[in-house]
């Protein structure tokens, strides 16, 4: 029967494309995972995946392995991490992933009390507005939007993000208001470029029962950080097009007019993203049960919802 280590090392192997990602999941050398994966072809006579210089790619036996043993061995490896886990406090060093405005905004204010239910846990909070590869960088967590969800990964929603039309009171004082998303186009635009591509995103917006709108705007102010164009559009420099997180509560004061109410462009959502249930320490699983929990009773998705 082959043991249980060889069949853990395929699986990660599988999931994650390399040795390499396998053995930073595990612990161990990516020599260590190769043999434990090479043993285990020895013992079942036959190959499991085509190996090359540039990636593996599982064989038919391989790819049937893994459909047969996959959800069986999680639910071993549940079982056992829950009996060895139940009795111990969580501990260790978090290592997190989060955007600049949003950890600022919502994540450290959670930090005391998760701290007082689990002092034994050391966070190490990375603030970088990118797309961190969770398992090749060696993170626990990852709070963000738009990550590709690779396998081994596991995506919980915290909440639907949308982007709204929004100026100052001073801004919009003396101008009318518009009524159609062209007529934003009238307005000092502040634009954002994207990291990723480089290229200043167009605006479009749209209501639950119209088709999306593209708005022909020139801009006057471009900047790459949505929280600084929520501060330019507060200081009357202009209108912008923003994600609810940045300015919902700004809306709710009056600091800032929402313009074009109904209208609204979807952001993608807003999810915890963390490394597969299966091998899930206990520092990380109470980490993703509070951020969900808290951010599920403060009634965050209802705040950023733009529709």
């Amino acid at each position: 029967m082959p043991h249980l280590q060889h069949l853990v090392s395929f699986v990660q192997t599988a999931e994650h494309g390399s040795f390499s990602a396998a053995a930073r999941v595990l612990g161990l050398t990516p020599a260590g995972i190769s043999k434990n994966v090479a043993r285990l072809e020895a013992e079942l006579g036959t190959r499991l995946f085509h190996r090359s210089t540039r990636r593996l790619a599982l064989t038919e036996g391989g790819a049937r392995l893994l459909q047969q043993v996959d959800v069986p061995l999680a639910s071993l490896q549940g079982a056992l991490a829950d009996v060895g886990t139940r009795d111990d406090a969580p501990s260790g060093t978090l290592k997190v992933s989060m955007g600049h405005a949003m950890g600022r905004r919502f994540l450290l204010p959670l930090l005391g009390e998760f701290l007082a239910r689990h002092p034994a846990i050391v966070p190490d909070w990375h603030f970088d507005n990118r797309r961190v590869d969770l398992v090749g960088e060696g993170f626990d967590a990852a709070i963000g939007g738009g990550f590709d969800l690779m396998p081994g990964v596991v995506a919980r929603e915290l909440a639907a993000i949308h982007i709204v039309a929004v100026a100052s009171p001073a801004y919009m004082a003396g101008r009318p208001m518009p009524r159609h998303p062209e007529e934003l186009a009238g307005l000092d635009g502040i634009m954002r470029r994207s990291s990723p591509t480089g290229r200043v995103r167009p605006w479009a917006l749209r209501t639950r029962r119209s088709a999306e709108v593209t708005v022909a705007c020139q801009p006057k102010i471009i900047f790459s950080d949505p929280d600084a164009i929520a501060e330019a559009v507060r200081g009357g420099l202009g209108v912008a097009l923003v994600p609810m997180p940045f300015v919902f509560a700004a809306i709710t004061s009056g600091e800032l007019l929402r313009l074009l109410p109904g209208w609204y462009s979807e952001s993608g959502p807003l999810s915890l993203y963390y490394p597969s249930r299966r091998m899930l320490p206990a520092k990380t699983r109470v980490f993703v049960d509070y951020v969900v929990e808290r951010f599920r009773a403060g009634g965050f998705a209802g705040l950023v919802d733009g529709r």
